[in-house]
């Protein structure tokens, strides 16, 4: 879909949180791309509250929305975010899509496989490039994300920060 598409689908405002501005396509296998901004995107932090506006946007009647937003949801460490989760009415085909087996398998330190949502450890000191501080060993990151294109990396939140962690680093609760 081109962007020009997806501006007139979104009524040229983010599908998350409805801004206007720094708006850009996101792919989103397999159902397919939406606009977010650039907050939205992770290309610049968000305060913890921005995400409320995912209550919102799990409404939405477009499938790809509502597949994005149902996994943004699992990313989040707060109450309300797994509330909204599991209170989210799904479209038959997200369902279908929820229940797809990943294509890529992801496995921490010790081989254990990972699944979004899990709690993982640190197994060693991680220095986070462009955060400046270092990740402690020991440290428990709640509600991973999986890298969908990559089996050595998920996605967590460690001192407030959503990082990139090395699945080789990690190990399973």
């Amino acid at each position: 879909m081109t962007l020009a598409e997806l501006m007139a689908r979104a009524g040229e405002v983010c599908e998350f949180c409805g801004a206007g501005d720094r708006l850009g396509g996101v792919e989103l296998p397999p159902a397919g791309a939406l606009l977010l901004c650039a907050q939205c995107r992770g290309d610049r932090p968000a305060p913890d509250d921005h995400w409320r506006c995912l209550e919102g946007a799990a409404w939405s009647q477009e499938p790809v929305v509502q597949w994005a937003v149902w996994r943004r949801l699992g990313s989040l460490d707060a109450a309300w975010a797994g509330e909204v989760r599991d209170n989210m009415v799904l479209l038959p085909e997200v369902e279908g899509w929820i229940n797809l087996p990943s294509a890529v398998e992801h496995r921490d330190a010790h081989g254990a496989l990972l699944a979004a949502g899990d709690t993982v450890v640190l197994v060693k000191d991680l220095v986070v490039k462009g955060a400046n501080f270092t990740a402690k060993r020991g440290t428990a990151v709640r509600g991973i994300a999986l890298v969908p294109d990559n089996g050595g990396q998920i996605e967590g939140r460690v001192e407030g920060q959503r990082i990139v962690i090395l699945t080789e680093f990690v190990k399973k609760k």
